[in-house]
């Protein structure tokens, strides 16, 4: 079954959008706000994100950056916004389309249908799949890690922080964006949460944890993954 995030404040129009996307067969998880969606997203691993850009906890461009730091799933943004630098914004953040309110059911299902093929029509590129470094391998698509021809087991939100790291290599992702992502939080005094768990991380993958090589702080900033 497709999943469809549906990232609506308007009452009227998710339930319009819930009774035709499951009397079409398609699960559907509603949020009514950036918070509720990102943190769903990440639990929910949905197929396609329908996503209003007035929301009333962040803007949407913001809720389509998260997202984009580790997951590349078709969002269509929904929104009554007409002006192009706003269209603009919202595609360039990442957004894959852009309809504006009102608009026809017909119209908004043959676009989520052809989001979906595009999808699935794209293999993993190789380079994305294995993550390989000289003491573990983190396999993207078994959603596995590995050291010393070992499994590691890490919990789901090691998981979801390493995945983001690995898949940005080199790049400093913030503090702010990854407790966005990841907790779907975004307050400064939660960053006791990324503390530990990183620390977590390099117990279980780096060969020297006091050390690391691999999972790296930039003080006061984020973290970043060097291969």
């Amino acid at each position: 079954m497709t999943r469809v995030l549906v990232v609506e404040d308007d009452p009227q129009l998710v339930r319009a959008l819930v009774i035709n996307l499951q009397a079409r067969r398609y699960g559907v998880d509603p949020a009514p706000d950036g918070t509720t969606a990102l943190r769903i997203a990440a639990a929910r691993q949905p197929d396609v994100v329908l996503l209003d850009l007035g929301l009333p906890d962040m803007d949407g461009t913001d809720v389509i950056r998260a997202l984009r730091g580790w997951t590349r799933v078709p969002i269509l943004v929904l929104s009554a916004r007409r002006a192009s630098d706003e269209k603009v914004a919202a595609l360039d953040a990442g957004a894959d389309d852009y309809i504006t309110k009102p608009f026809s059911m017909d119209e908004l299902l043959a676009r989520l249908r052809a989001a979906v093929r595009r999808t699935d029509d794209v293999p993993p590129a190789p380079e994305t799949v294995l993550v390989t470094t000289e003491h573990f391998t983190i396999d993207l698509l078994a959603k596995k890690a590995t050291r010393a021809g070992h499994d590691v087991r890490l919990t789901p939100t090691e998981w979801h922080l390493l995945e983001i790291l690995v898949t940005n290599p080199g790049r400093l992702i913030t503090q702010k964006h990854l407790l966005a992502e990841v907790w779907g939080v975004s307050q400064s005094n939660k960053t006791n949460y990324l503390r530990v768990y990183m620390a977590q991380l390099r117990r279980k993958l780096e060969a020297d944890p006091a050390h690391p090589r691999y999972l790296i702080t930039e003080p006061g900033m984020g973290y970043r993954f060097e291969s």
